[in-house]
């Protein structure tokens, strides 16, 4: 930046500059199942997202006594510059049912704060807002150790991968990627959901598709809130 405002905390990291947009709370909530046969949660956003690319949609299930399977973790409704909503949902129609805690953000505040600090880009959107939330990124696992595979009735390959994980009330998962398919030897891809199980303090990614590829290194992401 060679000119504009730049802020950096105690460890001369940048948090604020007035060239880059930080990551922001749009919206933040509870699901609960609301769809079907209860094992399908639909949010709509109060009203829509109007940027280009996708918000990206937290998610913190809640804890529970057991293994919690989760099916399309968090899939964005709507379309560019119109995002209504989400979706989520469990693998199966077996065991618990969605509940749980949500964050939605996008790179660019909303011009809410009645007093305080905005900050524009040479565009003219909104980049800051001292009424705004920031989310920030905690961490990211990419160390997966696979398990085991099975195979379904219909010939498709079941993987599973684990990772140890201490499921922070305060961290949330980014859903986006674990509700994307992956890619494969194949025009269909494979499916990808995300098991967590509590007890044992482990983390699943399951995925599904008809060949067989065991690597696996798609980062799980991790954020919070800015206090």
């Amino acid at each position: 930046m060679s000119f504009g405002l730049s802020f950096s905390n105690n460890d001369n990291v940048v948090v604020l500059d007035s060239e880059y947009a930080r990551l922001c709370v749009v919206y933040s909530g509870r699901y609960a199942p609301n769809d079907g046969t209860g094992y399908r949660s639909i949010i709509t956003f109060p009203a829509p997202i109007t940027s280009i690319e996708q918000p990206l949609i937290f998610i913190r299930p809640d804890t529970v006594a057991g293994l919690l399977k989760l099916g399309a973790a968090g899939v964005p409704q709507g379309s560019p510059g119109n995002w209504t909503g989400f979706i989520t949902g469990a693998f199966d129609q077996v065991g618990f049912r969605p509940n749980g805690r949500y964050v939605v953000a996008t790179f660019g505040a909303q011009p809410i704060a009645q007093y305080g600090l905005r900050l524009f880009s040479s565009a003219g959107a909104t980049i800051f807002d001292s009424g705004t939330p920031s989310f920030l990124f905690t961490r990211a696992f990419q160390n997966w150790t696979y398990v085991k595979s099975t195979q379904g009735d219909q010939g498709s390959y079941v993987n599973y991968y684990t990772v140890p994980f201490d499921f922070p009330e305060n961290e949330y998962l980014m859903a986006n990627s674990f509700s994307m398919r992956m890619n494969n030897a194949d025009n269909l891809g494979r499916t990808l959901y995300t098991w967590w199980d509590f007890p044992n303090k482990v983390l699943y990614a399951v995925t599904n598709g008809f060949s067989n590829p065991y690597a696996f290194w798609l980062p799980a992401m991790f954020g919070k809130l800015a206090v």
